[in-house]
């Protein structure tokens, strides 16, 4: 039989607390960026509801659900887990799982919810409804059905931006893409990428060529921000997405992530458009009017 050994007292009689020395995240004082790798907070852009940033071992950050899910519950091809602030695609093992917030995402028909995840989408969907009769969330338009959503204009919702040989998928039109540098408030700074006095790309239809070993897509050409043309370095100014005031001050900090994420033909087809329109809405090479023909004479046509 093993006996408990009695809890240290003082003098007076009282037990002695231990206290847990807690450790924080710290910021690295000689790094550029101030951001924390592990678990940043936001808010969709299709539902307004609450998600979390994590990065992966070999691609970009992934959204996740914020809370943590029974593992009975999540389809296993669904199961994510957060190790050492990075999100690996797969269960750990445990009883609880991470889930992405894109299978349950109320503003996504595809791909259809797992059953098993119904209930959860009806209840964001819920909180969604809720933020937009506050006023507090506005949601993104929808783009139309039918064969007019396939002529593209020159200001799509999600815009295709080819820049360093490379084709990102932007989250919101070029104009507003908004730079991730901290201003002196601490706050993010409201200036865009494309201003006034700095070189700007051009739209243009490039063919839509599909990734190694995947299969042929529908479409042969692609509307497409092409960046390729400017300066090198306003190319790069464009991929760390700063405009053009702290792109000259590299010591400033980031207080969010950089919206890009890497264009996937396959996977990002809703986002392609074979047409492009000019801002008066017709296309380019149909702005020449059509030709008048003078009126024939019906006796002159008879003959």
């Amino acid at each position: 039989m093993r006996s408990t050994p009695p809890a240290p007292r003082r003098w007076d009689g009282n037990p002695v607390l231990a206290h847990r020395v807690r450790r924080s995240l710290q910021i690295c004082p000689d790094g550029v960026s101030r951001l924390l790798r592990c678990g940043q907070s936001g808010r969709c852009r299709d539902c307004g509801n609450r998600i979390e940033w994590y990065h992966r071992s070999t691609e970009r950050a992934v959204r996740l659900h914020p809370q943590e899910l029974p593992a009975a519950r999540v389809p296993a091809v669904c199961r994510w887990h957060v190790s050492s602030g990075v999100a690996h695609p797969a269960g750990d093992g445990s009883s609880w799982c991470r889930l992405p917030h894109a299978v349950v995402c109320p503003a996504r028909d595809i791909p259809p919810t797992p059953p098993e995840l119904a209930g959860l989408r009806r209840s964001l969907a819920v909180n969604t409804r809720r933020l937009i009769d506050a006023g507090v969330f506005t949601p993104p338009p929808a783009s139309p059905d039918g064969p007019a959503s396939q002529q593209a204009v020159c200001r799509p919702a999600r815009p295709i931006v080819q820049l360093l040989y490379l084709r990102y998928l932007a989250s919101r039109p070029v104009e507003e893409i908004q730079c991730v540098a901290q201003t002196r408030r601490r706050d993010r700074c409201t200036s865009p990428l494309l201003t006034p006095d700095a070189p700007a790309g051009a739209w243009a239809l490039v063919p839509a060529t599909a990734s190694s070993g995947q299969l042929a897509l529908p479409a042969q050409v692609m509307a497409v921000y092409d960046l390729n043309r400017v300066p090198y370095a306003e190319q790069l100014r464009w991929r760390a997405q700063r405009c053009p005031q702290h792109a000259a001050a590299p010591t400033a900090a980031d207080v969010a992530v950089a919206d890009w994420e890497p264009f996937d033909p396959l996977r990002h087809h809703e986002h392609i458009h074979t047409r492009l329109r000019t801002a008066h809405g017709r296309r380019p090479g149909r702005d020449v009017a059509p030709r008048r023909r003078d009126p024939v004479d019906p006796a002159r046509r008879s003959r």
